[in-house]
């Protein structure tokens, strides 16, 4: 069985619309923010320094689907687990949730590029160490 990652987070007066309830917009960020926080909780980063290049994360798909409304101040319980890792993507899964009932699920694709100073970055093999790292949190 696989590990799960939760984290909490709260519903910002500026992630909400005219209605007072949070902006489909606002979910996008909180995914890339949980995703940062999971990967510090392993002791990985979305941007870490190799040599004379930086490896790094660029998401090249994202999809978020609504199922319930919540309103700033809510407090959300977020889950994320890896859907899917292939040789040089990662697909994260989350779902987010408001006093046990569903909010939203979502999910983000990033590829592993190397980066170097002014050129364009170039994808690469995920490196093992950091593949140890993440390898529990995927789901079978």
């Amino acid at each position: 069985m696989s590990e799960v990652y939760h984290t909490k987070r709260r519903v910002e007066f500026r992630d909400t619309d005219a209605a007072g309830i949070m902006h489909f917009s606002a979910f996008a960020v909180y995914m890339e923010q949980v995703e940062h926080e999971f990967l510090r909780h392993v002791g990985l980063s979305v941007h870490t320094p190799d040599g004379d290049s930086t490896i790094s994360w660029p998401r090249v798909s994202i999809r978020c689907d609504f199922q319930s409304p919540v309103r700033f101040e809510d407090e959300m319980d977020v889950s994320i687990v890896i859907k899917q890792m292939g040789a040089k993507s990662v697909t994260y899964a989350f779902k987010f949730s408001h006093d046990g009932r569903p909010v939203a699920t979502g999910e983000t694709t990033a590829v592993c590029c190397r980066i170097f100073h002014k050129e364009a970055p170039k994808s690469i093999e995920i490196p093992d160490w950091f593949r140890e790292k993440i390898a529990p949190y995927l789901v079978a």
